[in-house]
């Protein structure tokens, strides 16, 4: 009989990691990743929106399920601007559910919201306006 013993002391990836972002035995972590896709031309303005929208919402001070509500909308609208031909119908209820997670901070009706972010909110709603 024959016994086999497997000890991983790190981690194990078993199949693609593509694009993975990985740091093991570090006290402390800075990691950005880049992402790069084609957006259809008439995206371009909602699609840098988003991204600046995704950059800045950490730090706007909502809630931690309503921040993972507008991260997740907001990568909904910057999936469908990526395909060849756009749902505009998704885009815009996807659009839609962000602003209308914003809304509160723009109105000054979220607690907790950080210093400037009314005005943040109201500037990226009013981004998101851009026709497509």
């Amino acid at each position: 009989m024959i016994k086999l013993t497997i000890n991983n002391y790190g981690p194990v990836i078993h199949g693609s990691a593509d694009g993975a972002q990985m740091a093991w035995g570090n006290d402390v972590v800075h990691q950005t990743h880049s992402r790069s896709e084609q957006v259809t031309p008439e995206f371009e303005l909602l699609a840098q929106a988003v991204t600046r929208i995704l950059e800045n919402l950490a730090a706007a001070g909502l809630h931690d399920e309503d921040r993972a509500d507008a991260e997740a909308a907001a990568r909904e609208i910057l999936d469908e601007v990526g395909q060849a031909t756009p749902d505009r119908r998704r885009a815009r209820r996807a659009v839609n559910a962000l602003k209308g997670l914003l809304a509160p901070i723009a109105t000054g009706a979220a607690t907790g919201a950080a210093m400037g972010a009314q005005e943040w909110a109201r500037a990226a709603i009013d981004q998101l306006g851009v026709p497509f």
